[in-house]
């Protein structure tokens, strides 16, 4: 039986158009929702298995892309959005009333600051870019999954084209690395 990994994944990826030049996100609500105004194409797409990212109900994984942060703006009803975690490294910014994460800027010394995360599936528009591997997939057993599930999980990733790693894909984490080593020193700045 095939699982719920989410919508954009399990129906089939969508479909990127070199024309999307950003677009609105809006949150559940069907009364005064939340609004953020992306400019651009996002980057970054992937599922995500982590248990911090918001997921549609039933959704074993996220859908979420990254931005420069002076792409987003909150254009309507930006009284509704709180931080979940203020202490976390994405700080991410959630609908009171429905809980979507709306988006989640990186304001410390890191390697992804002036970030902001979001996901796409949350985009009125169509034409943003699919989910291009699979995060955090082992992180799914601390929501709950369990682990004899996790060969067909995997296998499911795969077929429908998102190479599943237990961190970041390679490019992302060889990022991290480099930030790490010009902070110590270890390579020129």
């Amino acid at each position: 039986m095939a699982e719920k990994l989410h919508p954009k994944i399990d129906h089939g990826l969508p479909k990127e158009s070199a024309s999307f030049s950003g677009g609105t996100l809006v949150c559940l609500c069907t009364s005064k929702p939340v609004k953020v105004k992306i400019k651009g194409q996002i980057a970054h797409n992937h599922a995500c298995g982590c248990t911090k990212c918001w997921k549609p109900d039933g959704a074993i994984f996220s859908v979420v892309a990254v931005t420069p942060h002076e792409n987003v703006t909150v254009t309507e009803n930006g009284d509704k959005l709180k931080v979940v975690d203020p202490s976390a490294l994405i700080l991410r910014h959630a609908c009171t009333q429905c809980g979507v994460h709306m988006y989640g800027p990186v304001e410390r010394d890191h390697a992804f600051k002036g970030l902001d995360f979001i996901h796409p599936e949350r985009f009125e528009e169509d034409g943003w870019s699919p989910p291009g591997f699979a995060a955090f997939v082992s992180s799914v057993i601390e929501s709950g999954v369990d682990p004899g599930r996790m060969a067909g999980i995997r296998a499911q990733l795969k077929a429908a084209g998102l190479e599943p790693y237990d961190c970041l894909n390679p490019v992302l984490m060889d990022v991290l690395a480099t930030f790490a080593a010009k902070k110590s020193g270890a390579l020129p700045a």
